[in-house]
This record gives structure tokens, sequence and C-alpha cells, in this order.
């Protein structure tokens, strides 16, 4: 599927651009009309396009790991790179001290390039419904395929901008400009995605023979995704004040089913996520497809453009480096998270700090700081000129995304290095504990919510073979005991519970893109913000300014470029 992905975006350049011996003296050649399109053939290569553009890999409008989005807005991170001005307006994100924040780039470069994506969907859509099942008998199937990458770009959408303009396959495109991003409610478009993923449940099959397609399994577990965040009903100003139990229960039935007959299963080893040799395995549902070499294309499909060190090896360019604040929230005491005072006394920012100190291991396999092995190479010993612009954001930088230089799934294409390390969108640890959290909220399942996230925490202790000197010694004082209530943690009540649930999605994914989206949908965004920064500005100066806006902040407000163009119709999100 990967490499059908590249030569098909090479193939549609032919089919989209016309070459000739003289542009005076021939016709033009190699366009295809739309009506040969619709040959059964040709609507398979429509659909892998679709697929195609959802690893849409250009350094600025790249549809990949939402890291800015998610992990820099919720504190995990810092922008990194050559100080505040390089992506500025990531810097106005990270900080939420938008001074004209609807007329910059960044913003409308996301949501043109996720309607893109849609576009090709829709396109695709059109042509399959068109074909008889007698010609096309994986018509119904395909369908499922399209409205599963459908409801993939809406999520997005949803998760940044809550309101947007729905626009599906019956749309005509004379009617696009026409079309509120305020015709539905809250509540609809939720159910636009849960329809998508629900018809992906029915007429997906449970295995693909081709890596990158979803199966029923991954539709369940999207589907499980958006009952969980729809279920916190939250009023106008971002307050829960209900919690649906029905959609709870449902996503509870769905991730048993994912955990019970997908045939998914934990990774020994963390690390195993994180390493191109073990991408497609036994832990992923679900993944966005990136490739290096053998892929037909000149530079291959990069994903991770900007996250990589500032040292020969690599070369460019030193963004998401993880926060103090994320790298403390691994401190531990009695093998449990250090709740009340992690963010105190010692930092886990520097290498002294992090051998010495009682901590979970997935704080090594997510960030690194000078001194210690870079990547699991005991030989590679990240050094302090690695980093871009330590005088503004520290010494430390993330790893999750990275690969080694001498993996084969490593690539320079000057003046920007990537991998093609696939990017996991859905995995089963993150199943695990949407399962918990659903069982926790509905109050029925405590103690299985408590084994799932103890087998979590169980294979973070154990991932700690990678995490070794050259003389074998470890990298870290690691110390990761499952919860024992009355033993090394309080009763296991349902808010204590749902505080430990928390922290466990903060561990297992902390810089993946998702912290900051669990936060608006639990209604902790200002509070957990505003904590955060009240102690990291006295550690950053580049902070002093920052602050979280209730009402306001928990939403990207919509590019003004985008208002401009449907003629003001928009309706801007609140407080900007």
């Amino acid at each position: 599927m990967k490499i059908k992905i590249i030569k098909l975006t090479l193939g549609l350049a032919l089919i989209f651009f016309f070459s000739c011996e003289s542009m005076l003296d021939q016709n033009p050649q190699g366009i295809v009309a739309s009506d040969e399109l619709n040959a059964p053939d040709k609507v398979e290569q429509m659909i892998i396009a679709a697929y195609s553009f959802c690893g849409q890999n250009n350094f600025n409008k790249q549809m990949g790991m939402p890291y800015a989005e998610g992990s820099c807005r919720g504190g995990e991170a810092y922008k990194g790179g050559a100080g505040t001005n390089d992506l500025a307006e990531q810097n106005l994100w990270e900080t939420f001290t938008y001074m004209e924040p609807t007329t910059t780039g960044e913003l409308d470069n996301l949501w043109w390039v996720h309607y893109v994506a849609v576009g090709r969907v829709h396109d695709a859509l059109r042509r399959v419904q068109n074909l008889s099942e007698e010609e096309f008998p994986l018509k119904k199937q395909r369908i499922a395929e399209l409205r599963f990458l459908r409801g993939h770009i809406y999520m997005y959408m949803k998760l940044c901008f809550n309101y947007f303009p729905y626009i599906d396959e019956n749309t005509p495109e004379e009617e696009y400009d026409k079309i509120s991003n305020d015709e539905l409610s809250n509540e609809e478009l939720w159910q636009k995605l849960i329809d998508d993923f629900r018809y992906g449940v029915e007429n997906l099959p449970e295995k693909q023979e081709e890596v990158g397609r979803p199966t029923k399994y991954a539709a369940e577990a999207y589907l499980a995704k958006a009952l969980l965040f729809s279920a916190y009903e939250q009023d106008e100003n971002h307050n829960v004040i209900n919690i649906n139990k029905e959609k709870l229960t449902e996503v509870a039935n769905l991730c048993k089913d994912i955990i019970d007959y997908s045939g998914k299963s934990l990774f020994p080893d963390f690390a195993q996520n994180f390493l191109c040799e073990y991408e497609n395995g036994q832990e992923s549902v679900w993944a966005i497809q990136y490739s290096a070499n053998n892929d037909g294309s000149p530079t291959g499909r990069l994903n991770s453009w900007l996250v990589c060190p500032m040292n020969p090896e690599y070369g460019c360019c030193g963004f998401l480096q993880p926060s103090t604040n994320m790298m403390n929230r691994y401190k531990t005491v009695n093998g449990v998270p250090d709740f009340d005072n992690f963010n105190s006394g010692i930092r886990l920012d520097n290498k002294d700090a992090i051998v010495a100190t009682p901590s979970d291991p997935r704080l090594l396999h997510t960030a690194c700081v000078p001194g210690l092995p870079w990547k699991y190479d005991p030989d590679f010993i990240m050094e302090k000129s690695w980093v871009r612009q330590p005088e503004v954001y520290g010494y430390t930088m993330s790893q999750k995304l990275i690969v080694l230089p001498d993996c084969p799934c490593f690539r320079k294409t000057n003046p920007f290095m990537g991998a093609a390390l696939n990017w996991d969108v859905l995995r089963l640890d993150e199943v695990m504990l949407w399962r918990a959290e659903a069982l926790i909220q509905l109050g029925t399942g405590l103690d299985e919510a408590l084994t799932l996230i103890n087998k979590i925490r169980e294979r973070a202790a154990n991932s700690t073979g990678r995490l070794k000197f050259s003389d074998g010694s470890p990298t870290g004082n690691f110390s990761v005991e499952p919860y024992k209530p009355g033993i090394n943690c309080p009763a296991w009540n349902k808010d204590f519970a749902f505080k430990a649930l928390q922290w466990e999605r903060h561990l297992e994914f902390s810089t993946e893109g998702k912290w900051f989206f669990d936060l608006v949908r639990w209604g902790l965004a200002e509070e957990f913000m505003n904590e955060y920064f009240e102690v990291e500005k006295t550690r950053y100066t580049y902070l002093k300014d920052a602050k979280f806006t209730k009402g306001r902040d928990e939403y990207f407000p919509i590019p003004q470029q985008q208002i401009s163009y449907v003629k003001g119709i928009y309706k801007q999100n609140p407080g900007y």
C-alpha cells in the first residue's frame, strides 16, 4: 500500500499535467478527461489518491502527527526551532497570545490541506457510487474505507476548530462557498463523524491484505474515539455539564471487542511502537503509511520534517522540545506518579537528575538530554550542540518521531530530512485506556479499569532493555509499579481512578499530539494550562506573557482567509 500510494502520487502528476515536444505545434498530451477515470481500475487509483493525501508530507502543509496543535498547546513541549520568530504563529499557539489571530497563514494552511484531502475522498466516493457491484465487487468496502478517511480528516477539524462547514460527496461544487460553519450543531457534527465510522464497522473486513487500509476494528476504534469525545457534553463556555452514559457504554463495548477479537496485543517493549522495523505490528490498529526507499519516488514519503537535532548526522530543525513540566511528570514515588510534588525540587531535564531520580522509563523513550544515548544507541550520545536555541527552550529533545540516521527509513532531502516511520493514529494501548476511562466514568467497572491501567504500567516497567549506557548500566533510576490500592496509592475509588487514568494517558502518549484535546474534552484546559504557565514562565522567559483564556482558547480561530473567501458567511469562534 505504501508503494502504491507513492507511485500513484507520481502517476497523478502525469495525469493532471501535460507534456509535449513543442508547445507551438503539438496538441497537449497526457490529459485525462474526468469520465475516463470512471473505470473500476481507475477508480481504485483515485481511492489510493485519497489515502495518499492523508499522508500529505510537505513540511508546512503536512497532514501528519499534530504535535504543535496537540502537544505544544498542551504544555508537553516547547515549540523549539530557532527561537520564537521561527514559525512565529506556532509561538502564538503555544502561548495563547494571539495578536492578529485570524490573519496569519499557518492556520489557513491547516484548514486548506484538510479540505483538499476531503475533496479527494469525495471525488473517489462519487466515482465508486456510480459503479455497480457487478463491475466493482468491492464497492461497499471501498465506500467504507473512504468514509473512514473522511471521518479521520473531519475529526481533526472538529478537535481544532469545533465548528466547520460540513461538505460531503453530494454537495455541488458551486455550493461550497455557500455552506456556513454553523449550519450543524455541535452534536450534529459529531453525529456525522459517528455515522461514517459506524458505516465502516458494518462494511469493513476484519483483516485487510494491504497494510494502511482500515479494518472493522480500526473503524470500531475511531467510532469509540468519536463517541468518547462527544460524551463529554459542554456548555458554550466549554464546561462539562453532562457525561453521556449511553455513549460511554458503547465506547466500553467497542473497545472490548477490539481487545478480545482483533488479534492485537501490546508490544513487550514500549520502544517497538517507535521503530521502523516494527511498524504495522501487533499493537498498531491503523497507521498513516510513510516510506523512504524503493517506492518509485525521488525523495520518498517522509514524516517528522522539523523535529531532528541540529547535528551533522541530521541537520535540522530542533522543534518539539519536551517541557520541564512534562519530564517531571515521569517522577515516581513507590513506583507510582508523584502526583502532588512532581514539579518541585529536582528537574528531570538533565542527565544527573535522570540517572539519580526514580522515574518511569517512558521518559527516555519520549525525550533525551545531553549525555544520554540517543534513540537506543549507547554509542551515539546526545550533545549540547545538537540543540538549536537552548537559551530560549533549554536542552531537551524529543525522540518518538525520530529514527537513527543510519536507519534505512531515514532520508535527507536538502535542506530538510525526515523518517518513513509510520504515524500510528490508533494503537491498542489507547483503546485499552479508552475502555478504562469509560468504565471509570460509568462507575461500573473500577476493578477492570485498574487491571487495564496496570497492564500499561507493567509494560512500561518491562521497557528498559534498550535504555542502557555502553557499559550496560541503566540510563535512569527506573521505578514503575502497578497501582496497589492501600499500599502505594489511595483507595481505588472513582475520583482517584480517573486521576490515575488521566496521568497514564499523559505518560503513554506524551509528544504524540493528543494531550491538549484531552484537556479540552475533560473541561480542564484552563486549569491545567494556567497552572503550567505559572511555574514554567519562571523557567523560560519567552512564556512570561502566556495565558489561557477560557471560552476562547479551547479552539483555534477560523482563518480570516477562509472567512473572506466565503464573503463572511462563516461564524468566527468566540473570543476572536
